[in-house]
């Protein structure tokens, strides 16, 4: 019988394997869904941490202190422990050129040369300086540092206890461990490679992770049942050296520049909590509260019109206003109301009660509600929604107090940031009254700027930049820029139409261009900025001294 039953499972095998071919052809729409089922299901969002908004402040406080632009570069940082695997060097680099958007503070040379893994980049830089084509610039600062140490599971909790019966067994486990993780950082002088005292960062943050399960098996008559659940949670590394990292920047170029740089790091959103308690009001809020306080924050800020409140979420008008918003937010663009937007929208409506715990300002997911109008005093240390408007400054270097007068021949270095991304076009009137257009031009020929972003006019960090300011005749002369929603080339009168750095025959001075704007657009299309400036006669030079005779 035995010898029976395996010839039959032979034959089986036998007969399986010669008519039980693979054919992939038989797969095919099984596998067709592969490139759907390999995307992924989650938008992407901004990597940030709890100090990004201490560095757009920071951004905006070395503007302030009108510190010039400063060339930078860094060593590798490097990781001892072998526990940390992250771009530690970039995560700097971005931090830095956060904090010079407005403010221009801060160009990173890349010095950097791996003779092991050559890129296209590396390769060509050394063909074009052996040949004496190219010249890289010395960086005054430079940054050095590395993760000092990882302790990993500093403390562990562990927590376990079970009960058993003639037919029930029960088990539950409650786990807790925190991981220590430091970073150091120091500022050099690179014509020197000498660090200089006092201007270091050394800062420690903990992360951990827990787990809870919950064990339960019993048995009816002569069969057993067995089931396990459990859920746990683990802080990864990145995030919180991300973290250190940007701390590390704002103290390193606070104490360097010699700004009240702790002002930026009181925010209410370096709270570590701030993002998960945010995060418990948007799911409290549910889609309409969502909806109710992110439509009255665009209003508020000029994204959306009195004519289009009531809008339903997935209106073009909605989308299109959500997209501008998280445009000029620096979040991914994506014109739905999602998690990222909501906490951009509200963050300034959140400070610290009398027990230091998160309350909001002005909010209410019962009606609709003027965050406008609840906007918190600045003495309250929070930030009210912005106005649209221009900020214009004078880049050239100055000394304190009030800006000294030009003289004839001497460059001009203007700057133009603008509160949320428009059109903008800047017009130049002498001391005549003559007005020609600076921006756009032939060279930067893209009127559509973005929010935060410091436009340079002229631009002296280009290689062209198209045109020079100097300043000339004696007298009064001023540049006004213009920010408009909407491209307003082809609304302008002809005279205004003509080519970039061409006088404009019909149109006199600043109020010319102003109501040369207004006629074309309406007053409430767009948003103006003047900055004046003397021209001063410029000194005759004193004849040489006659050389004595022989």
């Amino acid at each position: 019988m035995g010898k029976r039953l395996m010839w039959a499972a032979m034959s089986a095998a036998a007969l399986f394997s010669g008519c039980a071919q693979l054919d992939p052809r038989k797969d095919a729409e099984y596998q067709s869904y592969a490139p759907t089922a390999d995307r992924p299901v989650v938008r992407p969002v901004r990597s940030i941490s709890s100090f990004n908004e201490s560095l757009v402040c920071m951004d905006y406080m070395l503007r302030a202190a009108e510190i010039p632009t400063t060339l930078i570069t860094a060593k590798q940082f490097p990781d001892y422990s072998g526990k940390v695997p992250a771009a530690t060097k970039d995560m700097m680099i971005t931090a830095l050129s956060r904090m010079s958007r407005v403010s221009n503070a801060f160009r990173y040379v890349d010095y950097e040369v791996n003779l092991v893994t050559q890129d296209t980049v590396q390769n060509l830089t050394t063909i074009l300086l052996n040949n004496n084509q190219m010249q890289l610039q010395r960086p005054a600062l430079y940054i050095s540092g590395g993760v000092s140490f990882v302790d990993q599971n500093v403390f562990t909790n562990t927590q376990s206890f079970g009960t058993a019966a003639n037919r029930l067994n029960t088990g539950y486990n409650h786990n807790r461990s925190a991981t220590l993780l430091g970073l150091e950082m120091h500022l050099g002088d690179f014509r020197t490679r000498t660090f200089l005292p006092g201007l270091d960062s050394a800062n420690e943050v903990v992360f951990g992770g827990g787990s809870e399960g919950l064990d339960v098996a019993g048995t009816i008559g002569i069969y057993g049942v067995k089931f396990t659940l459990g859920h746990d949670y683990t802080q990864g590394t990145g995030g919180a050296l991300r973290t250190l990292v940007d701390l590390a920047a704002v103290e390193l170029v606070g104490k360097w520049a010699r700004v009240p740089y702790w002002q930026c790091l009181m925010l209410e959103q370096t709270n570590p909590n701030f993002l998960r308690q945010m995060r418990d009001w948007y799911d409290q809020s549910g889609p309409t509260g969502q909806l109710r306080l992110i439509e009255n924050s665009l209003f508020s800020q000029g994204y959306l019109a009195s004519s289009d409140r009531g809008l339903a979420v997935n209106d073009p008008r909605m989308r299109g206003a959500l997209a501008r918003f998280q445009s000029d937010s620096g979040i991914i663009v994506s014109g739905v109301l999602d998690f990222p937007t909501y906490e951009r929208a509200l963050r300034n409506f959140v400070k610290l009660n009398e027990d230091g715990a998160l309350e909001r300002i002005g909010w209410s997911t019962s009606g609709p509600v003027d965050l406008l109008a609840m906007s918190p005093a600045p003495s309250e240390g929070l930030q009210s929604v912005r106005p649209w408007m221009i900020d214009m400054q004078i880049e050239n270097p100055q000394p304190a107090g009030e800006r000294p007068a030009f003289t004839e021949g001497e460059q001009v270095f203007l700057s133009a940031t603008l509160s949320r991304a428009s059109y903008l076009y800047c017009y130049f009137s002498d001391a005549a009254g003559n007005v020609m257009r600076l921006l756009p031009n032939a060279i930067s020929t893209n009127a559509l700027v973005s929010a935060d972003q410091a436009i340079r006019i002229p631009d002296w960090m280009a290689a062209n930049p198209g045109f020079i300011l100097d300043a000339g005749k004696p007298g009064v002369e001023a540049v006004i820029c213009v920010a408009t929603a909407q491209d307003p080339a082809s609304r302008l009168p002809p005279e205004m139409q003509l080519p970039a750095l061409s006088n404009m025959r019909g149109v006199q001075g600043i109020q010319g261009v102003q109501q040369s704007f207004s006629a074309a657009l309406g007053k409430a299309d767009f948003v103006t900025q003047v900055l004046q400036w003397n021209v001063i006669a410029k000194k005759p030079t004193p004849p040489a001294p006659a050389q004595a005779a022989k």
